[in-house]
């Protein structure tokens, strides 16, 4: 079955440009002007993925917000922010509110379908039987890769898709540097070293506001990052 995507877009141009590209790579798209439109919409059903815009309308920040509206909704849902707004400081607020990526729309379209391709392929990979290492005990860790769940003493942990890969690569094989690298390998996804550093920071967040004295993620300064050993 074709994937959904829906498209929440203010300047129509831009909104039917990508929509039409979607729907040459196979997607099925819904497209939205504005939040409140988007969300009525999501009531009745979710898309697989959401490219969002930050400015939508007369709302400055409707984006943002829908974000994390969305997020409340599907820790899961592939989110993905395409925006003219270039700031360092707007892509770690995207990323903090859970969004799996964060675009400029200089990028190429090739580069965008790849970059949500990614993101279907982890989703699928999820989705499927992982046998005899659909779970994965690390201590207090509990990760199942079936249900896509990971929960740190007995209390399940909120994280979005790329999030969830991450700490997988991580756990997986414990004491073990991983480069930022082989964590774009392990999430599937191609992102700059930025992107991860706040991805990182926002796991480790959801870890401390369920155990205050986490600290099984951590930093080699140079190298990557490791989770360290029971």
């Amino acid at each position: 079955m074709a994937k959904r995507i829906a498209i929440v877009e203010d300047e129509a141009a831009i909104r039917d440009n990508y929509a039409a590209a979607f729907r040459r790579e196979g997607y099925v798209v819904d497209t939205y002007e504005a939040r409140a439109p988007a969300l009525e919409a999501f009531e009745s059903r979710l898309p697989d993925l959401v490219v969002i815009d930050i400015n939508l309308e007369d709302d400055v920040e409707g984006g943002f917000e829908l974000c994390r509206e969305l997020r409340v909704r599907a820790a899961d849902l592939p989110i993905i922010f395409l925006t003219a707004r270039d700031s360092e400081f707007d892509a770690v607020s995207g990323l903090r509110l859970g969004a799996d990526d964060y675009l400029t729309k200089d990028i190429s379209l090739p580069h965008l379908m790849a970059r949500i391709a990614a993101l279907f392929r982890r989703l699928d990979a999820l989705q499927k039987p992982q046998g005899a290492e659909s779970k994965i005990t690390r201590g207090d860790l509990v990760i199942d890769t079936e249900r896509m769940t990971i929960y740190w003493q007995d209390v399940p942990v909120g994280l979005t898709l790329t999030e969830f890969w991450l700490v997988h690569a991580l756990a997986r094989y414990p004491g073990h540097v991983k480069n930022r690298q082989q964590l774009m390998d392990a999430a599937q996804a191609v992102l700059d070293d930025n992107t991860i550093t706040s991805h990182v920071k926002r796991i480790r967040r959801k870890f401390l506001d369920i155990d205050a004295s986490f600290d099984a993620i951590e930093t080699v300064y140079g190298m990557g990052y490791r989770w360290l050993s029971d």
